[in-house]
């Protein structure tokens, strides 16, 4: 089975643009190609013939790899693996939850992406709001045949502040997680109690897109630290998370039994 007929490297933002723009849409982005060679065997089993004139790799991209501060942020490049950032000092300081998981933290960090495009054969960058690039499952509002995220970046936690994440995963040997939940947190202690000013709260998959308990936030703003709250605050979220069933995992029943235990 082929899948494409050119393989390319560029080296840059443009490079990569421009590439994209030549094959008007018969191109692919691809930094692993994981789930692009697993569709493409999916829709081969299927009948269809999947093929595209070819793959565009942006691991090689200048500073793609690279994690450093700029103007108040900590930006993550596109091509940065797991391991960087587990090995990485600035995300342990700042952003410890991060370090410990990816994708459900970067929502509750409230992450931005990155998004280049060719205007006018121009390279141009805008910065966008994480939360509005996933549009539902495998959609997204990235036009992967014209546009590239180049990086991410999200404020680095300061006093009071902190970071956590948790996961349960299936006990066999594979990694196969069935709920994880980010938490971030900005809290005063008011003399032997705990004020809760600020939170943000991410878990998954429990909607079609990553999901922000808005409505668990809105009710923890303001609230003293105690049972009685995180009680009522698990009962909210259970109410507007929307966890499935799957078959490999777990069924939404137990995902809903999952949810206060880690929040």
């Amino acid at each position: 089975m082929k899948v494409f007929e050119n393989y390319h490297l560029p080296t840059s933002v443009s490079e990569a643009l421009i590439l994209l723009a030549q094959y008007e849409g018969r191109a692919r982005v691809v930094a692993g190609g994981t789930d692009l060679l697993v569709d493409s065997q999916t829709e081969y089993y299927e009948g269809q013939r999947p093929h595209y004139d070819a793959l565009v790799d942006v691991t090689r991209l200048a500073g793609a790899n690279e994690i450093y501060e700029q103007d108040g942020f900590i930006v993550v490049g596109c091509a940065v693996t797991h391991t960087q950032i587990v090995a990485s000092s600035l995300i342990q300081q700042r952003a410890t939850a991060l370090a410990e998981a990816c994708a459900v933290v970067l929502m509750a960090l409230e992450a931005e992406a990155s998004v280049a495009s060719l205007q006018a054969l121009v390279p141009s960058n805008q910065w966008k709001p994480l939360a509005k690039i996933f549009l539902g499952p495998g959609q997204s509002a990235v036009d992967s045949t014209r546009e590239l995220i180049t990086a991410l970046r999200f404020r680095p936690l300061g006093k009071n502040r902190a970071s956590a994440f948790a996961r349960v995963m299936r006990p066999q040997g594979v990694a196969l997680p069935i709920l994880g939940m980010a938490t971030c947190a900005h809290i005063e202690n008011r003399k032997s109690e705990i004020e809760i000013q600020d939170v943000a709260i991410s878990a998954g998959p429990v909607a079609p897109v990553p999901f922000r308990a808005a409505q668990t936030e809105e009710f923890l703003r303001g609230k003293i630290l105690g049972d009685a709250v995180l009680q009522t605050a698990a009962e909210i979220l259970a109410k507007e998370a929307r966890p499935r069933t799957s078959a490999h995992r777990a069924t939404k029943e137990y995902r809903y039994e999952l949810l206060p235990a880690l929040l």
